[in-house]
């Protein structure tokens, strides 16, 4: 067992304290470095979260090339894994374009060397990334590069540089805009100095270049009402606001009137240009004028004009607009609305039936939008045809031309009616016809053309000219020598424009009449028409003529032989009956005395009787006429002396109405007599006992009228027609064939003057006959 002594227990206790206080402080220590250490930890890797968040990577470069970097640089790089030195990052498969990588490693070497910073932008490989490269040295030889990634930076530098090189172009195209401008066009500063001046401006001021012009501040407006060009710019720079006057400016040697507009642009000055009012204001008259005679015009027109502002609203409509559509003034009135005038045509009835008004209304409101003009045709009640020409204006407005087609529509269905009635007209003719163009060449031709030819359809459709034709149709004439007279008849209607007609006969005994007539197009008509029966019937006639002829001469010698032998036991039955009564053979008791008067009577009716018939046979071209000189009042007298007897024993009324008009006459007197006396004689013969017969004679300058009028019995229709187509038949109700002769000598010796005779009379109301004769 061990015994400790005081001193040993003291030292132990001592050296147990200060093992303990050694102890104490090496654990306090060693928590105070802990605690220290982890700081520090902690700010490191702040600092490293701050570096990797940071734009912009630090790449540190040894002096000996080794490059310590954070893997961030690789992503930028393209790469899978950071490279580790110079050389790494600067060779081909580096990251970068070998260009800027060649680039990079120059100045990497540089600042190692001279320890020199450096700024190099530089790109990636195979990217559109940008990246800006910041060197940093240190005095061991050490670099940091801050790598910045400049992509969105780089994109705004190109686009700004792509803004400025677009402004500079723009403000160059502007410059020469207003150097070519028509007008002369200023900038003046804040100072009111000019600074910019035109090739206009320069002219109108005389000067001899932009300089001069900006150097002496020539000025092109001259002070107006006390203010100067350069006062009235800076009032408008101060107010802010655009201001134009008109006034008068001196340009070259003469006066005129221009628009000053000066353009404040804020604190750089003022611009200004001027328009020339006297160009404008002529042109302004010039429209207004053309205006006007547009309206004028359009006045003058039968289609109906409507025009409207691009406000929609009516301007202008004629009078023919207003009757179309049966318009009032109040309808139509100035400014009308587009909606409202229609609405007004629908109103008076004149617009085409449509279902939905509104819908149609609205699509008609687009022609104001349209670019090109737009045509309708409106179909509108009593089959009125409308065509509508909608125009649009260049200023926004529209144009209506209405124009009535219905007389047009209707010509047009009349015309092709008559196109369709002319083609069955033309294929259904008697005669064959055909039309030759004027190079020859058959055009149109009818069925009878084809039949009388016997060419075939097919044949003609080829439409072979004349001389093909007729080398077809040469054996059917009689004499084919004639083909060529066709040929040349064609030819002369088509080329001299001659009418030329021929004879023609086919082998079978067909005989034809042709005619080449020209035609106003140009081309030729050809007829044929067929003339062989006419030609038999032609035949067949001209032997009965001859027969007539022949019957005609004799029953003409015959009538002449046996009126002379009738004339001349008459004439001696006249002559012993005249001397019985003048007593030669003693003296006659009352009833021989009637006995006698009775045979000379009827000796001398039998006597004109045979004069009647011998004149009827010699007719009116032969029938001799003794002309002279005569009073028609003295044979009316004559006449009317000769029955007055007759007249009184038959009770009726003999009136004579000769007028001094009537006056003389040159003619055949005995012939003239003869004939009022037949028509005297025949209405007294057969006007009732108690009637009236008047005797009128009147005329004028060249013809004689005499007039033999009755209020007998008249005669019908069927007695009138008779009388007309053979006068011989002429009757009162049944008179004797003889008064018949009698009434067609009166019209063989009238026309025999040549003159007329004509008639009128009713059953029951008379009859009047006028005898029209010529004085000379």
């Amino acid at each position: 067992m061990i015994v400790l002594t005081p001193i040993a227990l003291a030292l132990a206790g001592t050296l147990l304290a200060i093992w303990l206080v050694v102890s104490i402080w090496a654990v306090r220590s060693g928590l105070l470095m802990r605690m220290a250490a982890q700081s520090a930890r902690g700010q490191v890797d702040a600092m490293a979260d701050l570096l990797e968040s940071a734009p912009a990577i630090a790449v540190i470069v040894r002096d000996d090339g080794r490059i310590e970097a954070p893997d961030r640089l690789a992503a930028w790089l393209g790469r899978e894994t950071v490279p580790t030195s110079v050389a790494e990052l600067t060779a081909a498969d580096g990251g970068l374009e070998p260009d800027h990588a060649v680039q990079l490693g120059e100045q990497i070497s540089a600042a190692q060397r001279a320890s020199r910073p450096f700024v190099l932008p530089v790109r990636a490989k195979g990217s559109d990334r940008s990246l800006l490269v910041r060197a940093v040295t240190f005095a061991t030889g050490s670099i940091v590069l801050w790598i910045f990634d400049a992509t969105e930076s780089q994109s705004q530098i190109d686009s700004l540089r792509a803004d400025a090189a677009q402004y500079r172009e723009a403000l160059d195209a502007l410059s020469g805009v207003i150097e070519a401008a028509p007008m002369p066009i200023w900038f003046r500063s804040t100072d009111g100095r000019l600074q910019l001046v035109n090739t206009r401006y320069v002219r109108a001021v005389n000067a001899p270049s932009a300089e001069e012009v900006i150097a002496q501040n020539i000025e092109l407006v001259e002070p107006h009402e006390g203010q100067s060009s350069a006062e009235a710019a800076a009032a408008v720079a101060a107010s802010g606001r655009s201001a134009a006057r008109a006034i008068p400016v001196t340009i070259g040697s003469s006066r005129r009137l221009m628009r000053i507009v000066d353009v404040p642009l804020g604190p750089q000055g003022v611009a200004s240009y001027a328009i020339d009012m006297h160009e404008l204001d002529g042109a302004r008259v010039a429209i207004r004028r053309l205006a006007q005679a547009q309206r004028d015009m359009f006045d003058r027109m039968s289609a109906g004009v409507a025009q409207f502002g691009s406000d929609q609203r009516l301007k202008f409509c004629n009078q023919p607009f207003t009757s179309i559509f049966g318009l009032t003034p109040d309808q139509v009135a100035f400014d009308s609305d587009f909606d409202r005038v229609l609405d007004a045509m629908r109103d008076s009835g004149n617009l085409p039936e449509m279902r939905d008004f509104p819908e149609w209304r609205r699509e008609r409101r687009q022609w104001f939008l349209g670019q090109h003009a737009q045509e309708e045709n409106w179909l509108l009640r009593d089959g009125v045809h409308i065509r509508v020409v909608a125009q649009p204006l260049p200023d926004g407005g529209l144009l209506l031309v209405f124009d009535d087609r219905t007389e047009q529509v209707q010509l047009s269905s009349a015309r092709d009616t008559l196109l369709r009635v002319r083609t069955a007209t033309f294929d259904n003719l008697f005669e064959a016809v055909g039309v030759f163009a004027a190079d020859g060449k058959l055009h149109l031709w009818n069925s009878r053309f084809r039949e009388i030819w016997g060419v075939p359809e097919h044949v003609l459709s080829e439409h072979p000219r004349i001389d093909e034709l007729m080398t077809i149709v040469a054996d059917r004439l009689e004499v084919p020598q004639q083909a060529g007279l066709i040929r040349q008849l064609i030819r002369a209607a088509t080329n001299e424009r001659r009418q030329r007609a021929g004879k023609i006969a086919f082998a079978d005994g067909r005989h034809f009449e042709f005619a080449a007539i020209p035609l106003p197009d140009g081309n030729a008509l050809f007829v044929m028409l067929d003339t062989t029966d006419s030609r038999r019937m032609e035949s067949a006639l001209r032997d009965r003529n001859q027969a007539l002829e022949e019957a005609d001469r004799v029953k003409t010698a015959f009538v002449s032989n046996m009126s002379y032998e009738l004339r001349t036991p008459l004439t001696s039955i006249s002559g012993f009956a005249e001397m019985m009564i003048a007593g030669y053979a003693g003296t006659l008791g009352d009833r021989v005395r009637e006995y006698v008067e009775a045979i000379m009577v009827s000796t001398e009716r039998l006597t004109q009787l045979i004069d009647t018939v011998l004149s009827l046979t010699q007719g009116a071209a032969a029938l001799p006429l003794d002309r002279a000189p005569f009073a028609v009042a003295d044979i009316a007298r004559a006449s009317i002396a000769q029955f007055e007897q007759t007249a009184k024993v038959a009770e009726i009324t003999l009136v004579e109405d000769v007028r001094v008009s009537a006056g003389t006459m040159n003619g055949d007197r005995q012939r003239i007599r003869q004939a009022v006396d037949h028509l005297l004689d025949n209405a007294l013969r057969y006007t009732g006992k108690g009637g009236r017969v008047l005797l009128h004679a009147d005329g004028d300058e060249s013809a004689v009228r005499i007039v033999v009028s009755d209020n007998g019995p008249g005669i019908d229709e069927e007695g009138q027609a008779r009388l007309f187509d053979v006068f011989a038949h002429f009757s009162h109700g049944g008179q004797g064939e003889a008064d018949g002769f009698g009434l067609l000598l009166v019209r063989q010796l009238v026309e025999a003057h040549g003159g007329k005779v004509s008639l009128l009379s009713e059953p029951g109301q008379g009859t009047i006959i006028t005898l029209d004769l010529p004085r000379g």
